[in-house]
């Protein structure tokens, strides 16, 4: 397979979470379900005396990355049916494209997506990081990469459980996906 053909394949099997995480991003910032914007943390402090994950991992940004790779994962699912090319989503090469696979597939992803963001909000918080913030130096460069990488991580994952894949191969969804993520933040 050709290194286009890999990364056709890769932005079709992670189609699901990248659409997800841009509208969990805007159901975020809007005023809708208010009563659950509350943080993970419950706002408690770790032994250090710090915030555990900080103001900005609400329950409504868990919860909304759940719901929307669900939906999300059905949207794609009915689009690589209609356009033929299921081939090319990982996901289809040993489970059948149906709904139920594909809640299951966007349960997952999302429940990965959002668990996967928790320690390195966790690590931010020890080293006195301002949640949403980043720090100078060189460590701001492993940091940018390691907000935008930490949800790819636990999508890859999922890819994992249902197509084995080369260390490489997993490795490369997390170069791809983190690029590809601070490419659209830096778009919206």
């Amino acid at each position: 397979m050709t290194i286009l053909k890999i990364l056709a394949s890769m932005y079709i099997t992670l189609l699901g979470p990248i659409i997800a995480g841009i509208i969990n991003s805007v159901w975020c910032k809007s005023k809708c379900l208010k009563k659950i914007q509350i943080p993970m943390d419950g706002g408690k402090n770790f032994v250090d005396g710090k915030r555990i994950f900080g103001e900005n991992k609400t329950w409504k940004g868990f919860l909304g990355y759940i719901v929307f790779n669900m939906i999300c994962m059905i949207l794609c699912g009915i689009l690589c049916n209609v356009t033929q090319i299921e081939e090319c989503n990982m996901f289809y090469n040993n489970l059948d494209n149906n709904v139920i696979n594909n809640l299951l597939i966007g349960f997952l992803l999302g429940l990965a997506y959002g668990l996967f963001e928790l320690p390195n909000s966790f690590l931010k918080r020890r080293l006195g990081i301002v949640p949403g913030k980043s720090i100078s130096g060189i460590a701001k460069a492993f940091f940018v990469f390691l907000d935008q990488a930490d949800s790819v991580f636990g999508c890859a994952l999922v890819v994992c459980l249902f197509t084995p894949m080369t260390v490489g191969l997993y490795f490369a969804y997390v170069v791809v996906g983190a690029v590809t993520h601070i490419i659209i933040n830096m778009l919206l």
